[in-house]
């Protein structure tokens, strides 16, 4: 399909043309060009989602940095008779486009904090600093390795750790530290921006990680996490550090509560804070672990932010590999599944969290500690 960059499109007259979103649901969750239809690339040949377009508008798709869209066949089906177009590094080219100037940077990173301490105080920073309280995330001599991967998440939580820093009620030092596993020159440069845009130092180290599992055929995503895992834990050591901070938040725990049950036939939960088994003195947190996925949307688009949700290499819509290994998918069913609850129970999301919070041992048939098994009859 013949491209056509963001300056040919912004020439044209708005209503001559449709902008299509081709990505599939995970990454549409993370943004949208303004005024684009979502039409995941699995359904355009659906031919009344396209023939319901003015056949007299150009159809111009795009992906996550343009190359799905570009290998579209546009002689087939219900596109043959369209003129259509793909959008040049796709939307991580248009989210790279919204910061020109140094003016234009220092004016984002001020509407960024000063809505953490006003507009979004009680639903980020508030439940951000009881989280660090309550399980004792941050002590005074800490330097702890704030790791961004580039996604809203990872993003806000660096933006939390300097607020809290401001507010000098425990001593610590802060890192804020991006692993480059083999990203391509556009997903790089948007982290990087993005950065720069929110008044984030980041320090960048690189790995072959992408290179690693590019071959493997059986769980890459999840052997991707647990070498991302590591590797983080190593450069954070080699630092000084003696904590990373993860950006997991309380809607990430509720479904890996849930995910445990329908898929692993366990229960278990995302731990606020761990001690790593394999990197001695090093600690986990998970500072994010009180916050709604819904309220970082919120501050994310109050703020006109853009980010990554995934930069893996092997796909445009390969969505964020989480800490378990699982995908989009996964998590995507079971975020539905919570939602559909929810019609019905309006607590069922506060219920899944403090279910790992009150656990019976008295009614547990048999459970695991220190990997060991201990059955109900042991004692019966």
């Amino acid at each position: 399909m013949e491209e056509i960059t963001r300056e040919e499109l912004s020439k044209l007259d708005r209503d001559s043309y449709e902008l299509i979103d081709i990505r599939d649901d995970g990454l549409i969750a993370y943004g949208m060009i303004d005024g684009a239809l979502h039409i995941e690339i699995g359904d355009l040949l659906d031919t009344d989602k396209i023939d319901k377009i003015d056949k007299s508008k150009k159809l111009v798709f795009y992906c996550e940095i343009g190359r799905m869209s570009r290998d579209i066949d546009d002689s087939i089906g219900c596109l043959a008779n369209r003129e259509c177009y793909s959008l040049a590094e796709g939307y991580v080219g248009y989210v790279r486009s919204k910061v020109k100037s140094d003016s234009d940077i220092k004016a984002k990173t001020k509407k960024a904090e000063e809505s953490i301490r006003k507009k979004y105080h009680k639903q980020l920073f508030s439940p951000f600093a009881k989280a660090c309280k309550n399980y004792q995330l941050i002590e005074d001599g800490d330097h702890i390795a704030v790791c961004i991967s580039g996604g809203k998440d990872s993003m806000l939580m660096a933006k939390l750790f300097q607020e809290i820093q401001r507010h000098k009620q425990k001593s610590f030092k802060l890192t804020f530290l991006v692993m480059d596993p083999g990203y391509n020159e556009e997903n790089r440069a948007l982290i990087e921006s993005n950065a720069k845009a929110l008044g984030i130092p980041i320090t960048i180290f690189e790995s072959d990680i992408f290179d690693t599992v590019d071959n493997i055929d059986k769980s890459p995503c999840y052997l991707c996490a647990r070498m991302r895992r590591g590797h983080l834990y190593s450069k954070a050591k080699e630092l000084g550090c003696n904590k990373i901070a993860l950006g997991h938040h309380y809607d990430d725990v509720i479904e890996t509560i849930l995910m445990g049950m329908l898929h692993g036939g366990q229960i278990q939960t995302m731990m606020p804070k761990l001690h790593s088994t394999n990197f001695e003195g090093m600690e986990l947190i998970r500072p994010l672990y009180l916050i709604r996925e819904k309220d970082i949307c919120s501050w994310r688009d109050y703020n006109d932010l853009h980010f990554l949700q995934c930069a893996c290499h092997f796909t445009d819509t390969c969505t964020t590999c989480h800490v378990d290994g699982t995908t989009s998918s996964k998590r995507l069913d079971t975020k539905k599944l919570i939602a559909k609850l929810k019609e019905t129970n309006p607590f069922v999301e506060a219920n899944i969290f403090r279910s790992v919070e009150n656990v019976n041992i008295d009614t547990v048939i048999e459970y695991k500690q220190n990997g060991i098994r201990h059955n109900f009859l042991d004692e019966y």
